[in-house]
């Protein structure tokens, strides 16, 4: 299952009909199984391991259904774990305004809106992202950290969006003043 939670994917919404400059991006964990299937999976483990367990406790062997309920009960806590952040995401939106930041971690969202005249990306992006996956957007001062969900590739898709998008707002905001 831990291979599970390492996939990713990025989805780009695309521009709204109503303002062609407005961009939207959506990075999420690319979970295999629903919560009823990951449901179904811990019955059917636990029901094999009670049934094996109950027969070496027939047979004689008590101890074995002791370390059968700690087993069920370290797998429980770890679909728990995992049914936790199988939602995490980072909503991206850019528009003439802003560029709002959504960074939703197992119960807990946390929101940024930065200005995107004033957005800066890293400047050393590839680096940084090869290191530590991770890739820095600063506005005055404000650092925030985007791409935990996304592969190397989506990564550097993605930078050249964001800068493409930033560019074209930019280049809206010095029509618009002229």
């Amino acid at each position: 299952m831990a291979g599970e939670l390492e996939v990713t994917d990025v989805e780009r919404t695309g521009a709204a009909p109503a303002d062609p400059l407005h961009f939207e991006w959506s990075h999420h964990r690319n979970c295999s199984l629903s919560p009823l299937q990951v449901l179904y999976a811990y019955g059917a483990l636990c029901g094999i391991s009670t049934a094996i367990s109950v027969f070496f406790a027939w047979r004689g062997a008590w101890y074995i259904l002791a370390f059968s309920l700690i087993e069920m009960l370290a797998v429980g806590v770890a679909f728990l774990f995992f049914g936790r952040h199988a939602s995490d995401r980072e909503h991206i939106a850019l528009d003439r305004t802003a560029l709002t930041i959504q960074i939703f971690d197992a119960q807990r969202v946390v929101c940024f809106r930065l200005n995107p005249s004033c957005v800066r990306l890293n400047a050393t992006a590839a680096k940084a992202m090869a290191r530590n996956g991770l890739m820095s957007i600063y506005d005055r001062g404000e650092e925030v950290k985007v791409g935990r969900f996304l592969t190397v590739p989506k990564r550097n898709q993605f930078v050249l969006e964001l800068k493409a998008a930033l560019q074209k707002i930019d280049l809206a905001a010095a029509e618009a003043k002229s």
